[in-house]
């Protein structure tokens, strides 16, 4: 098992930056990738950015391409989600997801195993 805990959630305006971290605790040597999706109230869960644990490679949502920057710390087990430029269309519950099985940078939610509780992240205009 595979436990995410992210942080770094809260209210920002409009063209202000967050930076979101999550921790990955357990049995994280059977981490292969590692993404961030993000929920708004009645919408379905949607893709933000996907990283490979072991090449570093990345993928992003065309939403946030150029505005948010994943990143991984392999000795330390966290991702990390830098979010620059927002948007309210940004707000969110933004989740932490790992995969066990899939060593690309992962756009689908059913290619994660475990996932985190999510972070509220608020953006005001």
């Amino acid at each position: 098992q595979v436990q995410l805990v992210e942080s770094g959630g809260g209210l920002v305006q409009a063209g202000g930056s967050l930076r979101l971290s999550c921790a990955a605790s357990g049995r994280t040597f059977s981490i292969y990738g590692m993404g961030w999706f993000r929920q708004a109230p009645g919408k379905e869960r949607e893709f933000v950015a996907a990283i490979s644990w072991r090449s570093g490679n990345s993928t992003y949502a065309d939403s946030v391409k150029g505005r948010f920057t994943i990143s991984r710390d392999n000795a330390k087990n966290t991702v990390s989600l830098q979010m620059n430029s927002l948007e309210p269309e940004d707000t969110a519950v933004y989740y932490c997801a790992a995969s066990g099985r899939y060593s690309s940078a992962n756009r689908r939610p059913s290619a994660y195993d475990y996932w985190g509780q999510g972070t509220q992240v608020t953006v005001s205009s």
